[in-house]
This record gives structure tokens, C-alpha cells and sequence, in this order.
């Protein structure tokens, strides 16, 4: 454990919390040492705090961890926020002006101009808002974010896209998992037989984040694609995967083998770097009639690639094609963890 990295995790009772503690178990870099969450679960041990809802048990050693409040006096220096967002911006900005790097599922921060909104295969360099972000500030540590959950699958499989044939407009309908909504989450009469076509803030999040992943940094600040993205969001009866219909309008022509192609071979600094998280094949291509499918494909690259699949011509724009990730771990929490091990690698954090 000496050899690990300390790590906390606010809102450890929380969906995005107990995906963090779930993890986070056995990582070869960093450790778990720190719960914490709201009042009504601080003091408690954490079996008795946590209404457990992942596939494997609590980890052994963390049944009787006490449960801290969300206060910036936990024993790392690395904290995973899997905060609601009604609490998540103070209480991160307390952590990052105490010392700590925050790295975040929250929408609070994502669009600060100070923040890293990041993606490691596809804007690595976008840490250099770190500096920026200590300097305005006034703080030694810093708070990163990871993108919305549905953003995520998007902007994966259109980042290799826009760099090889740019893109000029996107339309996005998404069928969102129900495990996107938390836990409880929806009532079972309200989903079966049904769908619900809308989402709050989720068509904001999905038309103006992949703006500033995709944009550039340039003098301490990101120049944000000129992309347009107009989104649809619906919540469907599937416990985990989230799956986008997305056409897009390309500024250079492009044959459909040509656009599998470079979706297939698409990695990033992750995979060059080996990190523990990163998947192999960031993106897979599926050539199947009817494929992807949540059920059978939402797990690929251990939850951590993105499927795409049916790509074929628009009648409208240029292409079309059907994209899957897996909302709760590269749509969140794997997602962070995969955020810290990229910031590990080039220096910013450290034993």
C-alpha cells in the first residue's frame, strides 16, 4: 500500500460514489483510503451508510471505514467527486484551494474556462489549464472534470472524425440508460411500456461540451471547435449503456471505409502510455447489421471503449452511424480514474 497513491472519494454513497469505491479496489496506483459524503452519512461505518447497489460486494476492508463529511481534512491528497451538483461546486473549490487535486464527475466546473474539461485520448494538453487555473486562483491544488455521460460516447467517436475529415454540423439522439439517472432514480411505472423524451440539461451538456473538448488551447486558454451539434435527449428502460444516433455533416468527402478506418485505428496518449484504465482499442468498430446493443456491447474494453456501429450514408449530411459507451464507468467514474492516471503520468501527481 506504501508504494500506492492515497485517494479519497466524496459522495462515496452515491451511484458515482460506490462506481469510484468499485474501481478503485486492487488498482495498481492508487488506493482508497478516504469515504466521505453527506451529514446523514458521515460517522456511520460505511456498510451502514451505503445502500449498496453494485454487482460485486463492498470491499472487505472498507465495511467498517468510517464514513468523513466532505471536508477538506482527509488523509490523501487526491479526491474522485462523485458529488451531486446541488453541493459538488463549493465544496470542490474548499478541496483544490486546500491543496487537493479534485478530479470530478460534476457538471459544476466543466465549462469554467480555467477547468480541464478532459478526455485523455483526445486533449491531453488541455492540462496546461492547470497552470492558468492555480494562477487566477490563488490555489496549490486544482479541480479536473471528465465530460457528461452522454457527451462521452460522442465525442469519442467524433474527435478521430473531425481531425481527419472535420466536422461541420451533428444531429445526436441519444436512448439513455436508466442507472444515468441515479439511483432511485425513475419509478418502474414510469418507464415500462415507455420513454421519456426528455432529460434536464442533458441537450445543453451534449451541444456545448464536445465544443470545448474538441477546441484548442492556445495562450492559456481553448479555443472552442466551431462544430454544431443539435441534440435529442430520451430515457429508455436499459440499466447501463448509453446509445447515441448521430449524423454528421463533414467538411472533406470521405467514403464510408474511409471513416470506419479511421474510427478503428483512433488511440491516443493513454494507450501509448500504457495506463491501467485505457482499453486497448479506444473505439471499436462493429460491422454487424444490428449491432451495438447495451446488453452485448456496453461492457467492451472492460466498460472503457466506445462501440460504434451501422455507419452508412445520410441522406441529409454525409455520414450516420450508432455509438455505445457505458455511462458509469467511462461515462463517469472510469472516466476520472482514467483522468488521475494520465495525471500521474506526466508529473501532476505525485507520492
Amino acid at each position: 500500500m506504501s508504494e500506492k497513491i492515497a485517494v479519497g472519494v466524496l459522495g462515496a454513497t452515491g451511484a458515482v460514489g460506490q462506481k469510484f469505491v468499485s474501481l478503485l479496489e486492487n488498482h495498481p496506483w492508487f488506493e482508497l483510503t478516504e469515504v466521505a459524503a453527506s451529514d446523514r452519512s458521515s460517522g456511520k461505518s460505511y456498510k451502514d451508510a451505503v445502500t449498496w447497489r453494485q454487482y460485486s460486494a463492498i470491499p472487505d476492508r472498507l465495511n467498517e471505514k468510517l464514513v468523513k463529511p466532505c471536508e477538506p481534512n482527509l488523509d490523501c491528497r487526491v479526491v474522485f467527486s462523485g458529488l451531486d451538483s446541488s453541493v459538488a461546486g463549493e465544496i470542490e473549490e474548499d478541496f483544490a484551494r486546500a491543496g487537493y487535486i479534485v478530479l470530478s464527475n460534476s457538471k459544476n466546473h466543466r465549462m469554467d474556462d480555467d477547468v480541464p474539461l478532459l478526455v485523455p485520448e483526445i486533449n491531453p494538453d488541455h492540462l496546461g489549464l492547470i497552470e492558468v487555473q492555480r494562477k487566477r486562483r490563488d490555489w496549490k491544488g486544482a479541480i479536473v472534470t471528465d465530460p457528461n455521460c452522454s457527451t462521452i460516447g460522442l465525442v469519442m467517436a467524433l474527435a478521430p472524425i473531425d481531425r481527419a475529415f472535420g466536422a461541420r454540423r451533428v444531429i445526436v439522439t441519444t436512448m439513455q440508460a436508466l442507472s444515468g439517472a441515479g439511483y432511485p432514480g425513475h419509478a418502474a411505472i414510469d418507464m415500462v411500456g415507455n420513454v421519456i423524451p426528455f432529460i434536464g440539461g442533458e441537450e445543453e451538456k451534449l451541444e456545448t461540451e464536445p465544443l470545448k473538448i474538441l477546441g484548442k488551447l492556445d495562450a492559456g486558454r481553448v479555443r472552442f471547435s466551431d462544430c454544431r451539434i443539435s441534440a435529442h435527449t430520451n430515457r429508455v428502460l436499459v440499466e447501463d449503456g448509453h446509445m447515441e444516433c448521430v449524423s454528421v455533416e463533414l467538411e472533406k468527402k470521405a467514403t464510408l471505409d474511409e471513416v470506419a478506418r479511421v474510427l478503428a485505428e483512433f488511440t491516443g496518449l493513454p494507450q501509448e502510455l500504457k495506463l491501467p484504465s485505457a482499453p486497448e482499442h479506444p473505439i471499436i468498430v462493429m460491422t454487424e447489421r444490428d449491432r451495438p446493443q447495451p446488453r452485448f456491447d456496453r461492457d467492451a474494453g472492460a466498460g472503457m471503449s466506445t462501440v460504434v456501429g451501422r455507419i452508412r450514408e445520410c441522406p441529409v449530411f454525409d455520414i450516420r452511424f450508432v455509438v455505445l459507451s457505458h455511462n458509469t464507468i467511462r461515462g463517469a467514474a472510469g472516466a476520472a480514474i482514467l483522468n488521475a492516471e494520465l495525471m500521474k503520468a506526466k508529473g501532476f501527481i505525485t507520492d
